[in-house]
């Protein structure tokens, strides 16, 4: 007997089957292997999430050995920069700039301390000597250029994905939002709708309660 699998359809495969000099058509459901499209997915998604880690990486291995020419190739010329914190702590900015030659600080970063979601890189350190923990969102484009970092000194970090999904409204809501209805005359009609957004913590500082004081707490929704 000799079989011939091919995949024809969506849902389905079809097998060709020769028995006796006979050819028997048969129609199978597609096989947990097929789910190598959804690995092959993940897999993308993995390497991506990687890569915009070791993007990460290795700026911070550039900006504390001052490798100006490796930042340059990082980080794109119109950065969108972000602070929290105070104005003291404003390391990464005097660096980059050249305002400040200062050697002496030193962004020490683990890689376990490297999260990412999406094309988020977020890293935590803490410098116990100068009582200084702090908290960088990286944004890291598909082609590997950071465009964006969020920068929170001596702050506690919450980090949300916010979840939207649809519901019909309360009867109440339609009845207060006439008013932005078109008029009957005008022969159309609309029903109001809302879309509750949830929000998830998916990340928070661990570093923040390490510098022996009271800080202020943000949340970044992502």
């Amino acid at each position: 007997m000799y079989q011939a699998v091919f995949w024809t359809l969506e849902h389905s495969v079809l097998s060709f089957q020769v028995f006796n000099h006979h050819v028997y058509v048969l129609l199978f459901s597609k096989p947990f292997f097929y789910n190598q499209e959804l690995a092959n997915t993940k897999d993308n998604i993995l390497e991506e999430t990687n890569k915009s880690q070791q993007v990460v990486l290795v700026l911070y291995e550039a900006i504390n050995t001052r490798d100006v020419q490796t930042v340059h190739q990082i980080l794109a010329p119109d950065l969108e920069w972000w602070f929290h914190g105070p104005p003291a702590h404003q390391f990464m900015m005097r660096l980059l700039t050249g305002a400040s030659s200062d050697q002496t600080f030193l962004f020490d970063v683990d890689p376990l301390s490297v999260t990412t979601f999406g094309s988020t890189v977020i890293v935590e350190g803490c410098d116990h000597k100068r009582s200084i923990s702090w908290v960088h969102a990286w944004t890291v484009s598909t082609d590997g250029i950071i465009t964006q970092v969020r920068e929170y000194f001596n702050t506690s970090l919450t980090v949300t994905r916010l979840v939207s999904s649809s519901r019909t409204p309360p009867s109440n809501y339609s009845s207060s939002s006439s008013s932005s209805s078109p008029s009957p005359s005008s022969g159309s009609s609309s029903t109001a709708e809302i879309t509750p957004v949830h929000c998830f913590s998916v990340w928070e500082s661990s570093f923040s309660n390490r510098v022996g004081k009271s800080v202020p707490g943000l949340v970044l929704a992502i």
